[in-house]
This record gives structure tokens, C-alpha cells and sequence, in this order.
């Protein structure tokens, strides 16, 4: 099976987790619901892009969650929010070994049978990832992205329900 690789992707509702690669040919492997795509930008690239695409820049989303949360590490980024499309980082964004997952794709987490450092996720569309995340690591990136969600729904809900 042949690998697609892209020089570029947009970030949509069907992303569910990008990956940090080191090829010669590409940067990110990124995981759709259906498919895998190899592509020649860094998973920061393609966050900082989703999120210009989304309406505001990656800082100052990283901002405004930081404010309406407190959260101030590992922070979850609402990549477009009038999509839904929130993503948490699994480690420091800064470190190679980080991983971006999309909260909405997630079915469950599950600790690894055989490794106290390790978790699984197990995706709505039936994929599974073994993360070198510990379970209660991955449990408080689920805990900040369902806050962060909750704060940036509020606005939405409370000014809907006077119309």
C-alpha cells in the first residue's frame, strides 16, 4: 500500500490525531477517520493553521484558554470552536515526541494491560493508538479538554437562549 504524502493538509472535523514523524519526506502523520496521510509540515505547522483557519492565531487561542480556564501547561486549543474541533497536546508542544488527538474522535481510554507509562485510546471510528502517555496523564488532557470546551460553548449557549 502506497503512502499519500502532501505538502500540506487542512485540519477538518474528520482529523483525529496528528503525529510527529522523522522522514526525509515528511513531518506528520495524520489520522482521519478513514485514512493516513503523510505530510511535509510539522504538527505545530499544521495546529498554528488550523487554528488561523479556525478565526484566531495559535497564541492567542493558547491565551484565551490559559485566561478562561487557568489551565497553564499542555494546554488544549480550540482549533475552531464553530466546528467543534478541539485538540489536546499529549506532551509539551515543544518536544518532538508530542502527539495532538481530537477530542470529539475519542470513545474511551484504557490503561495499558502490561505498562504503567503507556495508555490506549480507543476511537469512535473503531482505530486504536497505544500512547507512551500514563492513563492518568492522558485522563487530565480528556478532564482540561472537556473544560476548555465548556468555557468556550458558554457564550454560544447562554446568548442562544435569549433569542
Amino acid at each position: 500500500m502506497s503512502k499519500t504524502i502532501l505538502p500540506y493538509y487542512d485540519i477538518t472535523q474528520d482529523t483525529t490525531a496528528i503525529f510527529s514523524a522523522s522522514h526525509t519526506d515528511y513531518y506528520s502523520i495524520v489520522w482521519e477517520r478513514d485514512r493516513i496521510y503523510y505530510i511535509q509540515k510539522t504538527p505545530m505547522q499544521l495546529i498554528k493553521a488550523g487554528c488561523l483557519e479556525g478565526g484566531a492565531d495559535f497564541n492567542g487561542r493558547k491565551a484565551a484558554v490559559m485566561h478562561k480556564t487557568g489551565i497553564q501547561s499542555k494546554i488544549p486549543i480550540p482549533i475552531n470552536p464553530n466546528e467543534h474541533i478541539y485538540a489536546f497536546p499529549t506532551h509539551s508542544p515543544t518536544l518532538h515526541e508530542c502527539s495532538w488527538i481530537f477530542y470529539h474522535h475519542i470513545k474511551s481510554i484504557n490503561r495499558h494491560p502490561k505498562s504503567h507509562s503507556q495508555s490506549i485510546i480507543l476511537f469512535h471510528h473503531h482505530k486504536q493508538l497505544e500512547l507512551d502517555i500514563s492513563y492518568h496523564s492522558l485522563e487530565k488532557q480528556l478532564q482540561r479538554t472537556s473544560y476548555c470546551i465548556v468555557r468556550f460553548s458558554h457564550h454560544r449557549i447562554r446568548s442562544s437562549h435569549f433569542e
